[in-house]
């Protein structure tokens, strides 16, 4: 079992999908958790199961990170993990993108990402560990997924660069990169059920393990990357895809 005693651990997006089973994990294992979320009524109702600090914030706005990393401070001093995991997914075809779909994903899976890491930083203890929640989608070229996969890949990016910088302080920064997951995200989309079923069943045919993931199943790679286990690793991105990545992409 891992060990994450005496821990202090943020989740963002931490009321459903990935995020709820990671802060799940990590308070399984001994981490005193704080997760966050933009709905009052999803965070509380989640804290309450879970038996975890809830917050509320929006990470598109930085005045609401701002409040976020203040809490925090003032209840636990210094933070261990940070995982950052709140994200959108809006698919679309080149051409029907609108400026608000594009301020959207940006806002919240890159912008509001960089942010949190940026304000957060300074109260990160050394020797902690930020992963950050991307998405195979930067890399495949898959139809109507083109700001969504730009966001991501642009995450990337940052990670790499992000591990360099905060090495002097033994900060280990890494990305995992899922693809199919059963999470509410593909339900937020705006699909029809016939579309969301359809979408489904051909994605599964391209996957040779021939499943979508399980958030658990993500949760424990969060859960090794965040604990002393990994302290080796850093700069590093981890597909997590039931090897999608490596067979055709749908078009």
């Amino acid at each position: 079992m891992i060990d994450l005693k005496g821990k202090i651990a943020v989740v963002t997006g931490g009321n459903s999908g990935i995020g709820y089973a990671s802060a799940k994990k990590m308070k399984e294992n001994g981490a005193n958790v704080v997760i966050v979320g933009r709905s009052t009524e999803r965070v509380n109702e989640a804290a309450s199961e879970l038996g975890v600090k809830g917050i509320v914030a929006d990470v598109s706005s930085l005045v609401d990170i701002d409040n976020l990393v203040k809490q925090v401070k003032d209840i636990y001093g210094k933070i261990d993990i940070l995982f950052v995991n709140a994200g959108v997914f809006i698919p679309a075809p080149i051409g029907q993108n609108s400026q608000e779909m594009f301020d959207n994903q940006m806002g919240i899976n890159f912008k509001g990402a960089v942010f949190t890491i940026e304000k957060f930083s300074p109260i990160m203890n050394e020797g902690a560990s930020i992963i950050n929640l991307s998405s195979i989608n930067a890399y495949t070229g898959m139809a109507n997924t083109a700001i969504y996969a730009a966001s991501k890949a642009a995450l990337n990016s940052y990670t790499r660069t992000a591990s360099t910088e905060f090495a002097s302080r033994k900060i280990r920064v890494n990305s995992i990169n899922p693809g199919p997951i059963e999470t509410p995200i593909f339900n937020k989309t705006g699909m029809e059920e016939d579309q969301l079923k359809g979408f489904a069943e051909a994605m599964i045919n391209k996957i040779p393990l021939k499943r979508f993931g399980k958030p658990e199943e993500v949760a424990s790679l969060v859960v090794f990357l965040a604990s002393d286990e990994s302290s080796f690793i850093t700069g590093s991105e981890y597909n997590i895809d039931g090897g999608l990545n490596i067979n055709s992409v749908l078009n």
